[in-house]
């Protein structure tokens, strides 16, 4: 399904790779909804973007979650698409004198749990709509993992593996399952990131990520010619040289 005139819910869309392809998704004259943990980024975004709806959710928040559905579908029961995008990305020390899973929680609530409960809530909505479609964030990560981001890559390939079994469980339904994994992309995941010579332009991503939405036949991957590095690695037989590429 070609995200073309269509109403479409974007987690995490007040920053970021969510934030740039709300606005884009919009200019291709769909209506956008999105979520965002920080009011303030939220309220900006809305104020740049006339006709853009915002929700206030921390998806940690398991209250909040619980009757988010609810809420968004009373105002926007049109729902055609949900872009599960919220993510946080942040290092951790396996050789502290003192291990924290603070990191891994947190990572693990926002980039995997919360995506698996927004979908069950708004999947019995989606497969009432004659052509929809659920779209999973995942990373070129996923696929060759960076040291420093443990969890953060495992949380990704859990939502690779995840969005390939939903797809399968779909297969005969009204609702298309997508997945697009980014590579090193210049936005402030990271602190500094946006500005890294290695990451691949916000606007430049974007751009290729609307040229494969706006096919008539959308694949069930969306990939950007720069992540084939990682997610072909290990099919072309070169796993441990990505893995050093990326670590060294």
């Amino acid at each position: 399904m070609p995200l073309t005139n269509k109403k479409i819910l974007i987690t995490g869309g007040n920053s970021g790779i969510g934030q740039a392809l709300a606005a884009a998704l919009q200019a291709k004259g769909n209506t956008v909804v999105i979520t965002g943990r920080n009011p303030d980024t939220l309220h900006a975004t809305l104020a740049k973007h006339p006709g853009m709806t915002g929700y206030a959710l921390d998806v940690t928040d398991v209250n909040a979650l619980a009757g988010f559905a609810d809420r968004v579908l009373t105002d926007q029961p049109d729902l055609d698409a949900v872009i599960l995008n919220a993510g946080i990305m942040e290092a951790e020390d396996y050789l502290a004198d003192a291990v924290s899973t603070d990191v891994a929680d947190r990572t693990i609530s926002t980039n995997l749990i919360a995506p698996i409960h927004l979908a069950a809530a708004f999947l019995p909505h989606l497969l009432t709509r004659p052509a929809a479609a659920l779209m999973t964030v995942s990373s070129g990560l996923a696929f060759v993992p960076r040291a420093q981001n443990p969890v953060y890559s495992a949380t990704k390939a859990a939502i690779h593996s995840w969005t390939q079994s939903l797809r399968h469980q779909l297969r005969d339904t009204s609702v298309a399952v997508h997945e697009i994994a980014p590579p090193l992309v210049a936005t402030e995941l990271t602190p500094g990131q946006s500005k890294w010579d290695a990451a691949l332009p916000l606007d430049a991503f974007i751009t290729e990520v609307m040229d494969v939405l706006s096919q008539d036949q959308v694949p069930n991957e969306i990939l950007v010619k720069r992540v084939l590095f990682q997610r072909n690695a290990e099919r072309e037989g070169r796993f441990d040289a990505t893995f050093a590429a990326i670590n060294g």
